[in-house]
């Protein structure tokens, strides 16, 4: 078969993909299989691919391909989430485009239009998934507003009402203008920003006389209901009881003392605001003062204001700036840095704002979730965000449910005057009426529902339970669930994982997930987090086509830590286009060799089997090392070892030792072995570059019908000889050596060289294999390599020091001597800062103490060895003279 020169991953990935959807690889039923499941977080239905996500879900791609070839029953759910406040916002915004106001349309008119929205738009990620080569199971794709899903947010709505988990209550919440919505805490983006504070003077009804108060927000002051000082503030004393005039409005308001007031801070005096701001709210309850909402909830004020009405908040402060000033009101203006919080969807400053809303009592629901996760039920990687969770869960505030949109579940309440009934249809709200108000005449017409929807949030807390129907039937359920990892950013931490746990105990009695883990943040190499407004976050299908998608999933996991951040570069995609051809020429290499039963030459046989002796060994090691990295959710670690031993080991020197003298054929015993380890490589590598690996599988030899490497087996962990993989890293070092010699002293690759070493008992041990001497007789192109007298002069030898032993290369040339020194010097200063770090953690009474048996041995062959180089190196040195 000819195969191209280049590697083309566009001729290779839609075709793998589609072969295995044909062959139905990604589905999932269950059966007598240990299961292996994870549920996609769900981005928003309106999104597009970004690096986040390319990272996130090549995660978890790594982990299925990975678990599925170790024969497990791999079920991976795909889907969206409604996402209420981004969608509809979009949704608006379109139909603004086309002259049509929200307003003019009923919410069933509405809805209609935010349906076909989603179903335009809604399956754009999902497609960039699979071109990113997710094997997710397609057939359970699910919507977190489905029919299905959104019955099931009804219920436990419902549920939690009647375990008085949920109630309704007025508050100060956080007001989205923009949306018209309230946000949660975890929904309100806090940064400094500048800003103003404003030296407004009150003058004091009905004597001469005046105080000044500082605020940031100028046209709030219309909505004041007292002006608070700090009570042991000796500048006020003589105001303490007495009455001012709200400037502009004329309005009398009482001079209050609260300790809240800081002495320090602007004037010393403050005004108070009930109605908007969470402080001065709490300030109002105690002194029982005057609630006045002056605010729409569009953010422009309304005729509470009596002056501007109708005016947005931010025009209505330049405004006031003006009117204050002209009526010599306006003290002073102070340039002043203060946070601001902003909405994370709009980006629109948040407006504190009391309101009716619904909530979840949290602190009936957290303490399952918090022992979940500190008694180790649940385990997160990196280890150090249980921290994190423990600080936000022992500190918990009730959950604001409720949303002032129309895309959304509607939440389940309707009322009749003072009273609510909640139920999960009409039918059982109308009853729970007629029953309560003994009014058997009582008609849906007579009761009216609960206009908001709840929190996206609240339906996707349910998602490792709703997507297997777990509220309707349990067979999936108890066969998938608990899942077997979450893999999410540390950003919703809070938002989601917390609130998963929660509810998996609250509906389960058990943790929705085993473990979690949470990937960084990815960030440019400037550090600088990726974003549109900056510019700086790349195309991923572009990368996808520029470097393959392999090319650009290795390039994005390379560098990713679990939960640090990933300072991507796209130089790595690069590297993973370009180990695809390494890959591939080595593919073309071993199809391009003449074929025979036996080898020709002896040394060739004994090099060939000490490769395939060496690396069978080697591969054994990988497995175990890239299990560990598995186990322990290291996952750049991980591919880093199988790159260096692909490109570096097997590529670069089992190659080099199995290949045949130009000309010659190969024996077909070496190279079906050959063939044999590129495919256990294959099968290692398949979780990470799943189109490459399945295209060489195929090309190696001839298959079967269904013998992909999708479902080939993971390669069992088996013990291996170290010894020999020790002694194959010794004779690499000294070839490696020898090839230096011969590039510093200007000498063809082709001029076969003597090299002697010096007859230690180190150098005995390693030639014992009479394999190790022919491999670097071939490979560093020898005449020969003889031992010599340990401490004898040898005329016209080059030395160097590789492990313990001295060796010496032949060169008919004057040596320099100064070159030689300072070369040797160079070793001396390696070789005593080696020692040191080495002693250094033998000196450690914790180290030795507490570190395996093994390990510490480890340290002290170190110790000895490096002190047996440096003895060689400073022995050489003195003979220079």
């Amino acid at each position: 078969m000819e195969i191209s020169t280049r590697y083309n991953p566009a001729d290779v990935e839609s075709k793998w993909y589609q072969h295995c959807l044909d062959q139905g690889y990604f589905h999932s039923e269950p059966d007598e299989r240990e299961s292996f499941s994870i549920v996609i977080p769900p981005p928003n239905v309106t999104g597009v691919l970004h690096m986040g996500h390319m990272l996130n879900n090549t995660i978890q791609d790594v982990l299925c391909r990975k678990a599925r070839l170790e024969g497990k029953n791999v079920c991976w759910v795909p889907g969206t989430d409604h996402a209420s406040i981004a969608t509809e916002a979009k949704v608006v915004r379109k139909l603004r485009e086309k002259g049509i106001k929200k307003s003019d349309l009923t919410r069933e008119e509405f809805l209609q239009h935010a349906f076909e929205w989603k179903d335009q738009y809604g399956g754009r990620i999902l497609e960039q998934l699979k071109e990113l080569g997710a094997s997710c199971d397609w057939e359970r794709t699910r919507f977190t507003m489905e029919p299905k899903l959104s019955s099931y947010v009804l219920k436990v709505f419902v549920d939690l009402y009647k375990k008085g988990k949920i109630y309704r209550g007025l508050r100060m919440v956080n007001w989205d203008p923009e949306a018209q919505t309230v946000l949660s805490n975890e929904e309100v983006l806090r940064a400094e920003e500048n800003s103003h504070l404003y030296h407004i003077r009150y003058d004091v009804d009905g004597e001469a006389g005046h105080i000044v108060i500082a605020t940031q927000r100028p046209e709030t002051i219309m909505a004041d209901a007292a002006v608070a000082i700090n009570p042991k503030d000796e500048r006020f004393q003589h105001l303490i009881g007495k009455r001012v005039i709200v400037p502009l409005i004329n309005r009398s308001i009482p001079i209050i003392t609260d300790d809240y007031v800081e002495l320090d801070f602007g004037t010393g005096a403050l005004k108070v605001t009930p109605a908007h701001d969470q402080n001065d709210y709490d300030i109002g309850l105690r002194h029982n003062l005057e609630v006045i909402d002056i605010l729409n909830d569009d953010g422009t004020l309304n005729e509470k204001a009596q002056i501007l009405v109708g005016e947005d908040r931010f025009k209505a402060r330049k405004s006031i700036k003006k009117l204050l000033d002209e009526a010599g009101h306006l003290v002073e203006l102070e340039q002043y840095r203060t946070n601001i919080g902003r909405s994370e969807r709009t980006n629109a400053v948040v407006e504190p704002k009391l309101s009716l809303q619904w909530y979840v009592n949290m602190k009936q629901l957290v303490q399952p979730a918090l022992d979940a996760v500190q008694n180790g039920d649940i385990k997160f990687y990196p280890s150090n965000f249980v921290n994190l969770y423990n600080h936000w869960m022992t500190n918990i505030k009730d959950w604001c449910i409720s949303r002032q949109l129309w895309w959304g579940q509607q939440i389940p309440a309707w009322y009749y005057q003072d009273e609510v009934f909640v139920a999960e249809t009409p039918d059982a709200a109308l009853q729970q009426a007629q029953e309560k108000l003994n009014n058997p005449n009582l008609t849906l017409d007579d009761l009216k529902r609960d206009e908001d929807v709840v929190d996206t949030w609240f339906s996707s807390w349910l998602w490792p339970i709703s997507v297997f129907d777990g509220f309707a039937d349990r067979r999936e359920l108890d066969y998938y669930y608990p899942t077997s990892v979450l893999v999410t950013g540390f950003d919703i931490i809070f938002f989601w994982v917390a609130r998963m746990i929660m509810a998996g105990y609250e509906w389960e009695g058990k943790q929705p997930f085993n473990a979690v883990y949470f990937t960084g943040m990815v960030r440019d190499k400037q550090g600088r987090k990726m974003s549109k407004s900056l510019g700086n976050s790349p195309d991923t299908k572009k990368l996808m086509n520029e470097f393959g998608t392999d090319g650009t999933r290795f390039g994005v996991l390379y560098t990713a830590p679990a939960g640090g951040d990933i300072l991507f570069d796209e130089s790595m995609c690069e590297q993973g286009a370009k180990f695809s051809n390494k890959m591939w020429n080595a593919l073309r290499m071993l199809k391009g060799l003449e074929v025979v039963e036996q080898p020709k030459d002896a040394t060739t046989q004994a090099v060939s089997e000490l490769a395939n002796a060496w690396f069978s060994n080697r591969l054994k090691q990988a497995v175990r090392e890239i299990n560990q990295n598995f186990e322990e959710y290291r996952l750049s670690d991980a591919l880093m070892g199988l790159y260096n031993l692909i490109w570096s080991e097997y590529c670069s020197w089992y190659l080099e030792m199995i290949k045949p003298n130009y000309g010659d054929p190969i024996d077909a015993a070496t190279l079906n072995q050959a063939i044999e380890l590129f495919e256990q490589q294959m099968t290692l590598l398949h979780p990470f570059m799943p189109f490459i690996t399945e295209e060489i599988w195929h090309l190696l030899k001839e298959r079967e019908h269904g013998n992909d490497v999708v479902v080939s087996q993971w390669p069992a962990e088996a013990a291996f000889d170290a010894n020999i993989i020790n002694n194959v890293s010794k004779a690499q070092e000294v070839i490696t050596n020898i090839r230096n010699q011969r590039n510093k002293n200007g000498l063809s690759p082709k001029e076969a060289l003597v090299a002697l070493v010096e007859d230690g008992e180190g150098a005995k041990a390693l030639f014992s294999d009479n394999r190790i001497k022919a491999m670097i007789l071939k490979l560093a192109n020898l005449e020969s390599l003889e031992f010599t007298p340990t401490g004898q002069e040898v005329e016209n030898g080059v030395s160097f020091v590789s492990g313990t032993e001295k060796y010496y290369v032949i060169i008919e040339k004057e040596i320099n001597v100064e070159e030689e020194r300072e070369r040797l010097e160079g070793e001396l200063k390696r070789a005593e800062g080696f020692l040191k770090g080495v002693r250094k953690k033998l000196s450690n009474e914790r180290f030795v103490n507490n570190a395996p048996a093994a390990v510490v041995e480890k340290e002290q062959k170190k110790l000895a060895d490096g002190e047996a180089r440096l003895k060689i190196i400073k022995d050489s040195l003195a003979k220079l003279g």
